[in-house]
Order: C-alpha cells, then structure tokens, then sequence
C-alpha cells in the first residue's frame, strides 16, 4: 500500500512537471504538452535534502599545496616499516578507495594491491572505503577517530598495517629534499614545517578530496529527469520504502550511528563499537557505510564476509522482514539503484608514477576489468 501511494504521487507529479503545471496538465490529455519544460527536479523520496558541511579542522584549511604534498604521502611507502606499503595499498582508487580484499594485509605482502595480495600482517576488518570522509564526524568501523588528522597517525601505530613510528616517518621525510621543499611551500608560517603534525594535516588535506557528488542520481535529483533508468528510478523508490534510508541516509546514503546488524562470519565475535566505549549495548555494532561507489567497494561488512552487493542487499533486507522472507524484486531494484545511480569516481585521485623518497610505488598486480 506505502509503494502504490507513492508510485502515483510521483505520476501526477510528472504529469504536473512536464506539461507545465497542474491546470495544464489536465488539458494535456487532449491536447499535449506546450512550452518549455521547467527545471524542477523529478519527484524522489528525499526532496529538499542538501548536502552537509566539510568537516574541516580550523587550524587546517585545506590548500592545493597541502592536498598534493597528501597524495603524494598517501601513494608513498615511506611511510611504512617495510617500505613497500602505502596508504593506497590498503585504499586504492582501483577498488573504490578500499582494496577489494575481505580483510586488509599491511606490511610484508609487498608491492602488488588488490584482490590476491597476501602477507603475514592480516587486519581485523575490511578496509572501508575513503569516499567521502570529508564529511564524517567519526572515523574507522568502531569510530575511534574523530578527526582524519587524528586517524592519520593510526596506521602508522598498528603493527598490522603501515608499522613505523610516527617519528621515524618525519625523519626519513626531512632526510629527502623534495620532501623538504614540499613541506616548506605547503606550510610556510611553520619553524620547522616537517613534523609529525604538518604530515598528518597534508594527508588529512589530501583524503578531503575524496568526494562523490556527480553519480547520475546526483543528476537526476538536480533535474535531469533521464539520468536514471527507469529500473533505477524504481530501486530508489523500493530502497526508500524498505527504510535503508534511515541508517544510509541521503545525501551521503550513509551516517555515523552505529549498529549491530549481525552481519559477519561470526556475529558478535567483534566487538566493534563495544570495545571503544565498554557499553554492552554497542557490542557488535559498526559504523554505517557510506552506499556511494557500493559497486566498488566490495567485499562487504566489517569482515568482508560478503561478497557481491546483491547479497548484502539481501542480508540487510532479511535482518528487518517477517520471517527473514524477502522480496527478491526488492532485491534486485535496490541493487540496481546502488550500482547505477551512486557511483561516481570522477575524483578519483590520480597515482603518481614516483615519489619523493624515491621509492617504488605500490602497483595493483590483480586489477579485473569491470
């Protein structure tokens, strides 16, 4: 009943939009449409929704010359005790700015990223994707950050990911002199404008790029009424009536609530947001993933225990249906809009061929045509 009423508030909304109004369009059926078609956005289940704020701290406003001297730290393995690994081994923009691996592998699985790569220091959890955390207030699955420039410095702790210190990162940056001259141009009121603080403000510079906003449903939603195919125009509508927008909200179709929704191999065997706040209510419950580049950014859940995005479409709409029965055109609609109208890499940071340190950039060995 909820689908079939909205299915004809947004007929007569279309009728009205294309021929220019409702007392018109009631001639329309005899005579047609006349005149120019105005510039309203096509009826969706979210109108009036606009994009947030960039989170930005306020003793970093972000600059070209911070945000490249950041790409160039994220592609390099200076940063790791291995010097093989990279921020985008991890974060590729290949594999929607995750690495297409169920769980991330750090140090000593070498130069080559992607699907396939292996070596001792296995993560915890899939690596989530870096679009759109410009505009997050709570960072990794559990939320431990709340900054990227706080997030910046984590990797580099964790024995299981980049395993260098800190400081001995900023040491071998200051021993390079084209690292020296980028930091100088990048932070020019600064004594000393290599430090573990300037380093972790240019990557946090550089990961506020990372946006998606020109999906076709971006288009659509801004007026162009065929950017979206009709299957996924349907999806959207199913996708809105299911209530995935009440955790993937729009625009991000995404949030930082956190839930358990006992996904994984073994429910409840991590603790998530549990073990940063000791509440037995947050046991098992992860940060929401942002939907934009779904396509992408597979496998699924904090464990990338799932692999294609119609199954975890199913395993979310199962979670909430009587009896775990789902509907599978629900299925493949909500799949349909997820591929086709939320994907848009037109930002997607460009690897450079070499690096300051000069050493090797890491290379995805395992790329798949899609």
């Amino acid at each position: 009943m909820v689908r079939r009423t909205h299915r004809a508030g947004r007929l007569c909304r279309v009728v009205s939009r294309v021929c220019g109004g409702a007392a018109f369009a009631i001639a329309a059926a005899s005579v047609g449409c006349a005149g120019d078609v105005p510039k309203d956005p096509p009826p969706s289940p979210w109108e009036g929704v606009s994009w947030p704020a960039e989170v930005v701290a306020a003793d970093n406003p972000t600059t070209a010359a911070k945000a490249e001297l950041g790409r160039l730290l994220f592609y390099d393995p200076v940063l790791s005790s291995d010097g093989e690994t990279a921020c985008a081994t991890c974060h590729s923009e290949i594999w929607g700015m995750g690495d297409g691996l169920a769980k991330a592998v750090g140090v000593g699985g070498g130069l080559l990223t992607g699907p396939g790569r292996d070596g001792p220091a296995v993560g915890r959890r899939n690596a989530q994707s870096l679009w759109n955390v410009a505009y997050r207030t709570t960072l990794f699955r559990d939320g431990r950050a709340s900054t990227l420039e706080e997030q910046a410095l984590m990797p580099m702790h964790d024995e299981r990911e980049l395993a260098k210190a800190p400081d001995d990162v900023v040491a071998d940056l200051r021993a390079s002199d084209g690292y020296v001259a980028r930091f100088a141009a990048a932070f020019p009121g600064e004594a000393e404008p290599v430090t573990v603080t300037t380093l972790t403000r240019a990557l946090a510079a550089f990961q506020r790029t990372l946006t998606s906003r020109g999906a076709s449903y971006d288009a659509y939603v801004a007026g162009d009424v065929g950017a979206l195919s009709e299957a996924a125009v349907e999806g959207m509508w199913r996708f809105a009536e299911a209530g995935c927008d009440s955790c993937h909200a729009p625009p991000l179709f995404g949030s930082d609530g956190f839930y358990a929704r006992g996904a994984g191999a073994t429910p409840g065997e991590d603790g998530g947001r549990g073990e940063i706040t000791g509440e037995a209510g947050d046991w098992g419950a992860f940060r929401v993933p942002s939907l934009r580049n779904a396509r992408d950014t597979g496998p699924y859940f904090h464990d990338g225990s799932v692999e294609d995005l119609e199954d975890a479409v199913r395993h979310e709409l199962a979670r909430d249906a009587p009896g775990g029965e789902v509907d599978e055109a629900d299925v493949s609609a909500i799949t349909t809009f997820l591929e086709k109208g939320l994907t848009d890499q037109s930002r997607a940071p460009a690897r450079p061929d070499e690096v300051p340190s000069g050493l090797a950039v890491p290379k995805d060995g395992f790329r798949i045509p899609r």
